[in-house]
């Protein structure tokens, strides 16, 4: 071990060949950027070459499950939060558990999202829309890019703890909700903020407050739900790196380590906030930690609303 706390734990042998980073989503998605920003200072600082590749499919899960099975000690994932956190909750067939099979590594990167209508939504405040919200039942929808999916359950939290009640309707993705948002098809919904944004300052959408705490820096003029009366109302998008529970601890320590280091360089740092993510580069002990928040917060609304992902 290394004489002092700065240096990273020693790690003779390895990594003895070259370090792979699965991404359990097409090329050009959020996931496989961050993997490939990521990759060539991890090479630089490992002294061996950094293989990203794309295993797509079940919302990340194939990727992630490909990890939790890696015995080769060098073979890690970006996964998003729904792989580290509520995918056995939301689909009990899923083949690995996020709490057993994967060893947290370093949170890379957070994001609200942006609560958003229709343009020519009513009330002149976020509280006053949330009020006609409230007054209009069921007869109000709101489109997700499916069921489990952050915009889902995020909207069913909001439904818990703002009382409203409109109705679910899932769409393949983001775009097509997008354009039904802006056909009038649906009242509300949860976007990424960059996507909500662009739709916004093109007059197509307005948005209401972010999902976070408090304001983000990715929209520092958007108010939080918590701003307009929704108390402890707390929700990111999150992207981190694990590997497979049987790496070694050693190794964990120094990827750890790296990955939160490069990760706050300037030069990273500004990749990833133009990917639409705000930094944060935690230890393994970070991920671990929002992990199980997140599945505390999530797990109750999936359990309350029997959401079940096919």
């Amino acid at each position: 071990m290394g004489a002092h706390a700065q240096k990273a734990p020693e790690t003779p042998g390895w990594p003895s060949k070259p370090l792979k980073i699965l991404v359990g989503f097409p090329a050009g998605t959020s996931p496989d950027l961050v993997a490939r920003t990521l990759a060539e200072p991890l090479s630089k600082a490992l002294g061996q070459p950094v293989i990203v590749e794309n295993r797509p499919g079940a919302g990340g899960n194939i990727a992630a499950d490909l990890v939790a099975k890696a015995k080769d000690g060098h073979t890690i994932g970006v996964m998003i939060n729904g792989n580290l956190t509520i995918a056995k909750l939301l689909n009990p067939k899923t083949p690995y558990d996020p709490a057993k099979d994967l060893a947290p590594i370093s949170l890379i990167g957070s994001a609200p999202l942006v609560l958003a209508a229709p343009a020519h939504a009513p009330g002149s405040s976020t509280a006053d829309f949330l009020a006609a919200a409230r007054a209009s039942g069921d007869t109000w929808s709101y489109g997700s890019p499916g069921v489990g999916t952050v915009g889902h359950l995020g909207m069913e939290l909001l439904k818990a703890r703002a009382g409203m009640a409109p109705v679910h309707v899932p769409y393949p993705g983001y775009p097509q909700v997008v354009t039904a948002m802006v056909g009038g098809q649906i009242q509300l919904s949860m976007l990424p903020p960059g996507l909500a944004m662009a739709q916004a300052r093109a007059g197509k959408i307005r948005v209401l407050g972010v999902t976070s705490a408090g304001r983000s820096t990715l929209v520092p003029e958007i108010p939080s739900l918590a701003e307009a009366g929704v108390k402890d109302f707390q929700l990111e998008i999150w992207n981190g790196v694990a590997g497979p529970a049987s790496l070694p601890k050693p190794v964990i320590a120094k990827l750890s380590k790296l990955f939160s280091e490069i990760a706050r360089t300037p030069e990273v740092r500004q990749k990833l906030f133009q990917q639409g993510w705000q930094v944060a580069g935690t230890s393994a002990e970070g991920l671990a930690n929002r992990m199980r928040a997140d599945y505390a917060v999530l797990g109750k609304i999936i359990a309350d609303r029997s959401i079940k992902a096919e």
